[in-house]
């Protein structure tokens, strides 16, 4: 596909999603503005990217250190300054140095010893000047219930200490709550685990007022997650097509 016809893809599918956005907003009372939409890049390339930020598009997604650190060094610079990158896929403690590098929000963070791997890759990495903000955080949360768990992210009752521990840390700036849909849920269950998440936020905010962030809805249950309150969504095939 020529550089012009990916263009316009991207351009439609992206268009199409915030017509749609705006519409699920609208159901639910709440303003457009309220939602940020995070582009989920994973798999596809650096020219992309480089289209979705002509295109407005100013939050990316991505899930594998391995791809992700090559494809950000890959753009120009007055790109990468227009873009906040989220890191939103599983990490490993002994990824988190390099992770750090890079990531302006770290989304999956589910257990201390990563709290802790992350605040000192973080800490090397501004102390290198390579980053000249601390790192966001928001914690995942498993939302499945028994046989249903397993999505990543900490239990709901490991919460509070989580939450504590990140808040402690001197280069992490903890933001709020992010989750996955359980598997194979149909409309219903779906909103289930996104009140539940939203309820976990309001707790959250209680000991941590300015963790105001819901970091819920992908390219299927979007929608649903707005009706929720999530504040910020995951949207990847929606958008950039299937898989290359």
């Amino acid at each position: 596909m020529t550089g012009t016809a990916r263009h316009d893809e991207l351009a439609a599918n992206l268009s199409g999603m915030r017509v749609d956005v705006d519409a699920a907003c609208a159901a639910a009372g709440r303003d457009p503005a309220d939602v940020t939409l995070i582009v989920v890049t994973k798999f596809f390339p650096a020219s992309d990217v480089e289209e979705l930020v002509s295109l407005g598009v100013r939050h990316i997604g991505e899930n594998r250190d391995q791809e992700v650190g090559p494809k950000v060094a890959d753009l120009p610079e007055e790109v990468r300054g227009l873009l906040t990158v989220h890191f939103v896929g599983q990490l490993q403690t002994n990824k988190a140095n390099r992770v750090a590098r890079y990531a302006d929000v770290v989304q999956s963070v589910d257990r201390a010893r990563l709290v802790t791997a992350l605040d000192r890759g973080a800490g090397i990495a501004l102390d290198e000047g390579l980053r000249q903000e601390p790192i966001d955080v928001t914690l995942q949360v498993d939302l499945g219930e028994g046989e249903d768990r397993g999505r990543g992210g900490a239990l709901p009752e490991d919460l509070p200490a989580l939450a504590d521990a990140t808040a402690s840390a001197e280069h992490l700036r903890l933001r709020g709550l992010m989750a996955v849909a359980p598997r194979d849920q149909d409309e219903p269950g779906v909103r289930a685990a996104f009140e539940r998440l939203a309820q976990l936020g309001e707790d959250l905010r209680k000991d941590h007022p300015d963790a105001t962030w819901m970091s819920a809805g992908m390219s299927g249950d979007f929608e649903t997650a707005v009706t929720c309150g999530a504040t910020h969504l995951r949207v990847g095939t929606r958008i950039m097509g299937s898989r290359l």
